[in-house]
């Protein structure tokens, strides 16, 4: 992978984000809301990919994932709503405040409002 997020609809690249957190993930939405993507058909690699942004992702309508890092509590929610994904290395957790503050949570949007709100709160 070129970039922290990269998004492909069959075989081209359509979407890719360089920054870093889940600042990707809300870039992201702002492409899909500006055009008519197929979401079911995206497929979405990412570097790292926490329980937040599996949940995210969940919220956006992704269903295929692949992350060169994966948390566990990530791979729960990616099993729990049927999405096909691949990681390059499964780990525990992800050394992350909002991993913890979302470790029991389940609800796309529930995890998307947290942490569209941690956005808006940094200064």
């Amino acid at each position: 992978m070129k970039h922290s997020l990269e998004v492909y609809l069959n075989e081209e690249l359509i979407f890719f984000s360089d920054r870093h957190w889940l600042h990707p993930l809300f870039e992201l939405e702002a492409f899909l809301n500006k055009g008519d993507f197929p979401v079911e058909k995206l497929w979405v690699k990412d570097k790292i990919i926490g329980r937040a942004a599996a949940l995210i992702l969940m919220h956006l309508g992704i269903k295929k994932v692949h992350g060169q890092t994966m948390s566990r509590l990530a791979q729960e929610v990616l099993e729990y709503y049927n999405v096909a994904f691949s990681y390059d290395q499964l780990i525990e957790r992800i050394a992350c405040r909002t991993e913890e503050l979302l470790k029991n949570e389940w609800q796309g949007i529930k995890a998307y409002q947290l942490v569209k709100g941690r956005i808006k709160a940094q200064p």
